[in-house]
């Protein structure tokens, strides 16, 4: 396994798709990188010298935020909002959408699990009506 940016690229697939598995280089980025090293992006990654693997890794290196130096700074950003009070900064801190998306019915990846409200099963409906004369009646 090829180790880029700290992160140990998959031998068998093919180099355009490899790179993808850093954090912060995508398709558009992937395409850059091998243009400027002038290697064809349908070679699989077992395929590379370690010359050509020292080329990518330097041109990465140089020329993008990857992994945790973009982690940080993302986080450094979302930290910034909710300081100076903005509108995306409370949604940050609520764990809701901050692009304008709709949460009445959707969004459910972000929000989570629906939790039912004021839905009791019959049993402990029962059980609290029964419970609560005798406190009343204590007090």
């Amino acid at each position: 396994m090829a180790r880029i940016a700290g992160v140990d690229i998959p031998n068998e697939k093919r180099l355009d798709i490899a790179l993808t598995y850093i954090y912060g280089i995508g398709r558009v980025n992937v395409k850059k990188v091998l243009q400027s090293v002038n290697i064809d992006a349908s070679r699989r990654v077992k395929t590379l010298t370690d010359e050509e693997i020292s080329h990518i890794a330097k041109v990465i290196e140089k020329g993008f935020t990857v992994e945790g130096d973009l982690r940080q700074e993302i986080s450094a950003n979302i930290k910034r909002l909710r300081e100076i009070g903005s509108y995306r900064g409370s949604r940050h801190a609520h764990k809701l959408p901050s692009r304008g998306q709709r949460t009445r019915s959707n969004a459910r990846t972000k929000r989570g699990k629906r939790l039912t409200v004021g839905a009791m099963k019959k049993d402990d409906r029962i059980k609290t009506d029964t419970k609560a004369p005798e406190t009343e009646a204590k007090a």
